[in-house]
């Protein structure tokens, strides 16, 4: 479905992206993980047409989409849930959802889909006339993916959805992720709770200063040594497991 290969980002003199090359297939959950400055958010916003590559190729479906703009890869069929949400702060939950929905014309699809994002996201539709601004950040959290769903997305992008909320809701949003992908939406998924995003994945990467240092099956860098005690917290997180 999306093929990345050789791909080099540049931030002025900064080589933020250097070679990375990676594969979702179709029904997936992939993960990119690593620490804060790793490159991972440039991946995404390359991918979703906000920055461009000086190098390499953005594959997909078959098609090289490095040089579209952002709107036509939303059209194809690719969402982009933002790091800290990113909601319309004055605007109220169901004009944020609109939002969502712009490049549709079909009232009747766009009311479906805003049906099945109150039916993931009970709490929105509680809420769905109050202004954004004054949701808590988990509800913000749950906005923005349902303003990403709105598209009906086939490819989902998530950068770290677990960011300042708490354990409890944390869980809550990563089985609404479970739910999401389980009625056929690939996810890509950026996530600095390690643990938690490869315990859902099929498989992941590791990133490191703009490289991938690490890929395989998700279950497999669960129980890599090098994984667990760079980003799992190594003995002591396996003590509380």
């Amino acid at each position: 479905m999306l093929k990345i290969e050789n791909l080099h980002v540049y931030y002025g003199a900064i080589h933020a992206i250097k070679g990375v090359s990676l594969e979702v297939n179709e029904g997936e959950i992939v993960t990119l993980i690593g620490a804060n400055g790793a490159g991972k958010t440039s991946i995404l916003r390359t991918i979703s047409g906000l920055e461009r590559a000086k190098e390499g190729t953005v594959e997909y479906m078959s098609q090289n989409i490095g040089a579209l703009p952002a709107t036509e890869i939303v059209k194809m069929g690719i969402s982009h849930v933002p790091e800290g949400r990113r909601v319309f702060t004055n605007l109220t939950v169901t004009e944020n959802l609109e939002l969502g929905a712009y490049l549709s014309k079909n009232k009747k699809a766009n009311a479906a889909s805003m049906k099945l994002v109150f039916e993931h996201f009970p709490r929105l539709h509680e809420r769905r006339n109050q202004v954004s601004g004054t949701l808590s950040g988990g509800e913000q959290q749950m906005l923005a993916m349902g303003r990403a769903l709105m598209s009906k997305p086939k490819l989902m992008m998530l950068d770290e959805p677990s960011m300042g909320l708490a354990p409890i809701l944390v869980r809550q949003i990563f089985s609404i992720i479970e739910e999401i992908h389980k009625e056929g939406t690939t996810i890509l998924l950026i996530e600095q709770n390690a643990h938690m995003a490869l315990s859902i994945a099929d498989k992941g990467y590791v990133l490191e200063t703009g490289k991938i240092v690490i890929q395989g099956p998700a279950k497999e860098l669960l129980e890599s040594e090098d994984v667990r005690n760079a980003y799992l917290g190594g003995a002591a997180a396996d003590a509380k497991c």
